[in-house]
């Protein structure tokens, strides 16, 4: 029996999806724990790019079986258009897909109470991905919440107005102009919710803890990444769910001791969408070209992302709160070419040299001090072996091995499956 975990250490776009479809060969069972539909998984191979948002990316595997735990809130129009998405591969999706009950069900008026929110705080606004997220979390933590399992009752549609009926009150507060036709939004919802019935609700807890005692082995994957955490990220620019490795064992119902491996996923530099804080956040044309090479835009939004140099302060933060066990490193290809590579080793905070994540890391606390690394212009992408990788990566690679003390076993080197070097 194994339970292992996988997860991201930055703002998350770490490349999760290809490295969970890497290692699901090793794996029965795949098990997303916690986040929303604004997560997209993208996973590339046989020429295709997949992007995956509430199905875990255990999916393309054929003997893999995939959970959607507690941890998870569901869009059901969403959801039922990624499984439409999918029927050209001629999956199984009806016995290789199964949701949990406990999971949280994303309402047609979240989303609109979400649009709501971000457009009464005006410059403030913390960069919603406006997919009703946030507001179904709150409902999940005020008890009011709507729940997979409560489709299979018969008042659900009086479950239904009751909230939904509250959420219209509550948009009326905000007081700011959103254009919406709620009739036609609850037909496309009412037909998502027939399709999500074709699926099998189970009490994903008991189903997990049964499989642990069959001897199954397990994958714990989680979206976003670490730094976006509800309790520990950049908050309040951070999601509504926890994102480390506590979250798998409350969006899962799986022991803390039973967690062997944490493998901890991070790009070979930094990225963002949306607002808050980015100490080494980059604004000229190297940051320009890391956006442009790394292809960096959201997989679900489209967004650009804010790109910026290796920041190992935040690094060794999320390698600590997550007892990562082992590291994968991601889009080293995108930084062939640099002349000079610089990775943050410590912050100047507040007039001091600090080398750990403190409370506020605005811009008018926190300076990053850079160490300067000697670039490569080998074009790593049809590399198979960390033999061929240049000696400048390499050196690169044990630095960061050397100050966050742990192991990085993987180092990607393109989008496909087939580019990922096992070192």
């Amino acid at each position: 029996m194994t339970v292992d975990l996988l997860l991201g250490l930055q703002w998350g776009d770490e490349g999760k999806g290809k490295i969970v479809d890497v290692l699901t060969s090793n794996y029965d069972i795949i098990a997303r724990f916690q986040g929303g539909p604004n997560a997209g998984h993208t996973l590339e191979f046989d020429g295709i790019k997949h992007v995956l948002r509430t199905i875990p990316s255990g999916i393309f595997h054929k003997t893999a079986v995939n959970i959607i735990g507690n941890g998870v809130v569901i869009d059901p129009v969403v959801f039922q258009k990624e499984i439409e998405g999918l029927e050209k591969f001629n999956l199984d999706i009806k016995s290789k897909l199964i949701i949990s009950r406990k999971a949280h069900l994303i309402l047609p008026t979240h989303r609109l109470l979400d649009a709501a929110s971000e457009a009464s705080k005006g410059k403030a606004k913390i960069g919603s991905t406006l997919k009703g997220i946030g507001p179904t979390y709150m409902d999940k933590t005020g008890r009011n919440g709507l729940r997979v399992g409560d489709i299979e009752l018969e008042d659900f549609a009086d479950r239904y107005r009751a909230l939904a009926d509250k959420h219209e009150a509550m948009i009326k507060f905000y007081d700011v102009a959103i254009q919406y036709n709620l009739e036609e939004l609850e037909k496309e919802f009412f037909e998502s919710i027939e399709e999500l019935k074709k699926l099998d609700f189970i009490d994903s807890e008991e189903y997990l803890h049964q499989a642990q005692k069959a001897g199954k082995s397990i994958l714990c994957e989680g979206a976003q990444g670490s730094l976006l955490d509800v309790d520990f990220g950049t908050y309040p620019f951070v999601t509504s769910s926890n994102t480390t490795a506590a979250g798998a064992c409350t969006g899962l119902g799986i022991a803390p001791n039973k967690i062997k491996e944490v493998y901890g996923i991070f790009k070979a530099y930094v990225t963002r969408v949306g607002s808050g804080p980015f100490p080494t956040e980059l604004f000229d044309e190297d940051g320009a070209t890391m956006a442009r090479v790394g292809n960096e835009f959201g997989s679900v939004t489209g967004r650009q992302r804010r790109c910026g140099w290796l920041d190992l302060v935040a690094l060794k933060y999320a390698v600590q709160i997550n007892g990562v066990t082992q590291l994968m490193m991601m889009k080293g290809d995108v930084l062939s070419g640099f002349e000079t590579l610089k990775v943050c080793t410590e912050y100047n905070y507040k007039g001091e040299k600090i080398s750990h994540f403190p409370y506020n890391i605005e811009p008018e606390n926190v300076t990053p001090v850079y160490q300067d690394f000697k670039g490569w212009k080998q074009d790593l992408t049809g590399m198979t072996t960390y033999d061929e990788l240049p000696t400048e990566l390499k050196e690169y690679i044990e630095f960061i091995e050397k100050e966050v003390e742990v192991p990085i076993k993987i180092v990607s080197v393109g989008p496909d499956r087939k580019q990922t070097i096992l070192k």
